[in-house]
């Protein structure tokens, strides 16, 4: 909860792989809030009422689970939702003449896209999905310290740097500082 809050805050790439995450980890424990509190809260070294915190947001979030259909797999609705924002900012981008660096960076990584939607097989998903969930399967390799051969090392950079700039640009977005407005061309220039 308080790392998902200060991800979300300062990269939402990390926060939505962090939130992929918590859901693996919601199901591992079989959605049991006691063996999560056992497990995972108890052990953390909060404050009493920091867990009781804690507590009561992996209780949401395993109840939305349930409510959602998504306890064997699949993603929560509002996980669900910061991927469709993402991937509109990414639409967007590539349709406004001013972010060329934006559209040079995803045709960089469109190559690593089409390879890794070709072996998706029935699966497939848009290109900003398909790239988190290279991200979120590197991150798994790395936890369960697999080895990662040179080929997909150098995927996943590309894929990294090209999300990297997606989430900087949403964050700026949120903050109204990546597009111009019409007030803005209306503004007369500034003079020297």
């Amino acid at each position: 909860m308080y790392i998902a809050s200060k991800k979300r805050k300062e990269n939402i790439a990390e926060y939505l792989l962090y939130m992929w995450q918590i859901e693996d980890l919601i199901r591992a424990y079989g959605l049991d809030i006691d063996r999560i509190r056992q497990n995972v809260i108890d052990p953390s070294g909060l404050t009493d009422e920091q867990k009781r915190e804690m507590t009561e947001w992996y209780e949401s979030l395993i109840d939305m689970m349930r409510r959602e259909g998504v306890t064997q797999s699949g993603h929560l609705q509002m996980n669900v939702n910061m991927l469709n924002q993402l991937v509109q900012l990414h639409q967007a981008l590539l349709a406004d003449p001013e972010f060329p660096e934006y559209t040079a960076e995803f045709y960089r990584t469109l190559p690593y896209i089409v390879e890794l939607r070709s072996k998706a097989g029935d699966a497939k998903v848009g290109e900003i999905e398909t790239c988190f969930t290279a991200l979120y399967g590197m991150l798994m390799m790395r936890l369960r310290k697999q080895e990662i051969g040179p080929d997909t090392e150098n995927a996943m950079k590309q894929i990294s740097r090209f999300i990297a700039l997606l989430a900087k640009d949403f964050h700026l977005d949120e903050e109204d500082k990546l597009f111009k407005h019409d007030d803005d061309k209306d503004a007369a220039p500034a003079k020297p």
